[in-house]
């Protein structure tokens, strides 16, 4: 009766149009209300948990740090580097796209931020080049999902605080995945290209490809900032976060000289929106977690998948279809908070590994992102390029079922998530 009513509530908010984040508060909170002995004071101490989080810290100062990046040239600098280096190969420009998308990711973190950073200036481009207006805004949408594949990912970092797993080795993770999806991408491009006879830019000289890597290199140095730091035992994700997020607005100001110090405050407070946004629907989907386990919701869901006899494969199969169903109308964080606590432990007890699991997950929500009604990188990209939503899906649509296949690759393969993390002896 309790799992009944905490589920119908969420629906029935979400139905009339309540935000997502104040339907988790509001159900957990009638839940308790109506159905429990827990006292309700227990939900403002979690809010106050849920503050003090010290993995959810890294959050901020990564959105602080992809402001930063975007608004100081960092985007347009990766971009010119990547046609340097490959923009002679036929569909050069739209592969460009994929590795500035690729470069892009390895700095923000976020799949809205990498679509506006490298969309803004990529899809103009392009369309000058030769493509379609639809083409390009298709693969920029589809490659900005990488934003929260290759580390660091702030999804990532969501799903790390929901089931207390290594935030770094979850990172570590990411990057097979993350690389395998831009080859396949480009690969796909490539083999388009040739039948369609696109358009490729003049072959860049070694010292044009030397200035463009020069010229992006401080943006690039983050990436071995963020990443070498984490491993090398340096500091921690969240402190890496925070050293990213000064990095980027050093090289902005005083490096790049793109913006001045008048203009930070404006993009630390546009920042600071994103960050508002984010960590109050986390909040609220704590309190619905915490609901969950109060209530041993997740145990006696484990207790009933057990009981059924599922094997790991067709446990897979169920996990990807409510996430993907999941991921049409709900918010990437907000799915994590409320199924990571449920599937974790059936994961668990059927011997799948947590790490795989959250890229498994990870993936999906990448999926979810360019799924309407309500995925973020559909309505970027249509603000981006001033096309209609119901254009912007029809673009992105052709490679949706390259999503689905990785999809199924990732999820029945999870030597392509492990072989690193492993390798590295990570624990």
């Amino acid at each position: 009766m309790t799992i009944t009513f905490l589920f119908v509530a969420l629906f029935v908010l979400m139905f009339i149009g309540i935000p997502v984040a104040i339907s988790l508060g509001l159900s957990g909170a009638m839940t308790i209300l109506f159905f429990s002995n827990d006292s309700v004071r227990s939900l403002a101490i979690k809010l106050f948990e849920t503050s003090e989080h010290y993995t959810l810290l890294a959050i901020p100062f990564f959105l602080l740090s992809g402001a930063f990046m975007t608004s100081g040239g960092v985007a347009r600098r990766l971009i010119d580097f990547a046609n340097a280096c490959v923009g002679h190969i036929k569909g050069g420009l739209a592969i460009a796209a994929i590795m500035a998308c690729m470069l892009f990711a390895a700095l923000s973190g976020s799949s809205p931020a990498t679509v506006a950073a490298v969309g803004s200036i990529v899809i103009a481009g392009m369309v000058r080049s030769g493509y379609t207006k639809d083409f390009a805004a298709g693969i920029v949408c589809n490659a900005g999902t990488l934003g929260i594949l290759i580390p660091p990912s702030i999804v990532m970092v969501v799903f790390a605080t929901a089931t207390e797993t290594s935030v770094g080795k979850l990172f570590m993770a990411g990057v097979v995945p993350g690389l395998l999806l831009g080859l396949v991408l480009m690969v796909t491009i490539y083999i388009m290209a040739r039948v369609k006879n696109m358009p490729s830019l003049p072959r860049a000289s070694m010292k044009e490809v030397l200035v463009a890597g020069r010229k992006a290199g401080w943006g690039l140095l983050l990436i071995v900032i963020i990443l070498g730091g984490i491993y090398s035992g340096m500091f921690t994700p969240t402190e890496a976060a925070a050293v990213a997020a000064v990095y980027a607005a050093f090289v902005a100001i005083f490096v790049y000289k793109d913006m001045t110090i008048r203009e930070c405050p404006k993009v630390i407070i546009e920042a600071g929106k994103l960050s508002v946004v984010l960590m109050f629907i986390i909040a609220n989907a704590m309190l619905f977690a915490h609901v969950l386990t109060t209530e041993q919701i997740p145990q006696s869901i484990t207790s009933w998948v057990v009981e059924q006899g599922f094997s790991p494969i067709e446990f897979l199969i169920v996990v990807n279809i409510v996430l993907l169903i999941a991921g049409t109308f709900m918010e990437p964080s907000a799915i994590i908070l409320i199924l990571a606590p449920i599937l974790f432990p059936i994961a668990m007890q059927l011997g799948i590994d947590p790490i795989h699991l959250g890229i498994i997950m990870v993936v999906n929500m990448e999926i979810g992102l360019i799924t309407p009604p309500t995925g973020l990188n559909l309505f970027v990209t249509s603000a981006v390029t001033g096309m209609p939503l119901t254009r912007v899906v029809r673009a992105v649509s052709p490679w949706l079922l390259m999503m689905l296949a990785f999809l199924l690759l990732v999820t029945y393969v999870p030597f392509i998530s492990l072989a690193l993390p492993n390798w590295l002896g990570m624990s």
